[in-house]
C-alpha cells in the first residue's frame, strides 16, 4: 500500500475478526498510524485497498463511514471552541439527528463523567477527562468499529491504566471491534486479544499476548516484549 510516493505499507494483508481487540505496536515510523488511518479513509492509498464489511472504504461517503467507524485521536482532538456536549454530539449533528441531548448525557455517563459537564469547555477539563470525552464522541454514533491512535499516550500512568481498563470494558459491553495503536507493549499485552507488530511498513508478527510472552513472534517482537518483562523483574527484585 502506497501513500504518495512513499511505500509506507508493504504487503500488509490481514483480516480483523468481528468483536476482536487488536493492538498495533512497533517503533516510531513503522507504519502503525498510517495503517490505522487508511481504515477510515483519513489516508487514501494510491495502491492497495481496505475493505470494511465488504465495501472499499474509499467508496463509502464520509459521513456514513464516520458513523460506522469511531476514531479516538492521539492528541485528543476536541474542538476547543465547542462545549463538551457539542464535541460529543458532533457526529450525531452531522448525521442529522435532532434530539441529541439524551444521547450526549448517556455517552458521558458511559465514560464515567457527570452529564452536567456537557456545558463545560475542553480547557476546563483535565487530560484524562478530555480523553474520556474523545472516547464518548467516538462512540456516540454507535459505530461497529473503534479505532484508537495512541489514545492514552499523553496521560499520567494512573489515569492511563484506568482509562485503558474502561475502554476494554466498553469494548466488551458494546460488542465493538477495536483496533488500537500503541507504542507500549505492556499496554498491548494487557488489553488486546491479538497483537500485530509492525516494522518498516510490514507486519512482522501476529500473535496472541500469551504466545508473545511465551517467546513467539520473532526477534523484533521479542525485543518489544523484553522491555515490560525486564521492568517486572526489576520491580520483583526491589520487593525482595
Amino acid at each position: 500500500m502506497r501513500y504518495g510516493a512513499v511505500d509506507a505499507l508493504r504487503g500488509v494483508t490481514r483480516d480483523i475478526a468481528e468483536g476482536s481487540f487488536t493492538a498495533l505496536v512497533g517503533a516510531s515510523g513503522s507504519g502503525k498510524s498510517t495503517l490505522l488511518k487508511t481504515i477510515n479513509a483519513l489516508i487514501r492509498p494510491i495502491g492497495g485497498r481496505v475493505t470494511f464489511e465488504g465495501e472499499d472504504v474509499v467508496t463509502v461517503p464520509g459521513p456514513a463511514l464516520r458513523r460506522r467507524i469511531g476514531y479516538v485521536f492521539q492528541a485528543i482532538g476536541l474542538f476547543p471552541h465547542m462545549s463538551v456536549g457539542e464535541n460529543v454530539g458532533i457526529g450525531l449533528k452531522l448525521a442529522g439527528e435532532g434530539d441529541r441531548a439524551g444521547r450526549i448525557a448517556e455517552m458521558l455517563e458511559l465514560v464515567e463523567l457527570d452529564p452536567a459537564m456537557a456545558s463545560r469547555m475542553p480547557s476546563e477539563l483535565s487530560g484524562g477527562q478530555r480523553q474520556r470525552v474523545g472516547v464518548a464522541r467516538a462512540l456516540a454514533p454507535q459505530p461497529d468499529l473503534l479505532l484508537m491512535d495512541e489514545p492514552f499516550g499523553a496521560l499520567d500512568p494512573v489515569t492511563r491504566d484506568s482509562l485503558g481498563e474502561k475502554v476494554r470494558e466498553l469494548h466488551e459491553r458494546l460488542g465493538l471491534t477495536t483496533i488500537m495503536v500503541t507504542h507500549d507493549m505492556a499496554e498491548a499485552l494487557l488489553l488486546a486479544d491479538r497483537v500485530l507488530v509492525m516494522s518498516d511498513g510490514r507486519i512482522v508478527a501476529d500473535e496472541a499476548p500469551g504466545a508473545l510472552l511465551a517467546g513467539a513472534g520473532g526477534d523484533e517482537a521479542q525485543a518489544l516484549v523484553a522491555v515490560p518483562c525486564a521492568q517486572a523483574e526489576k520491580l520483583a527484585r526491589i520487593e525482595r
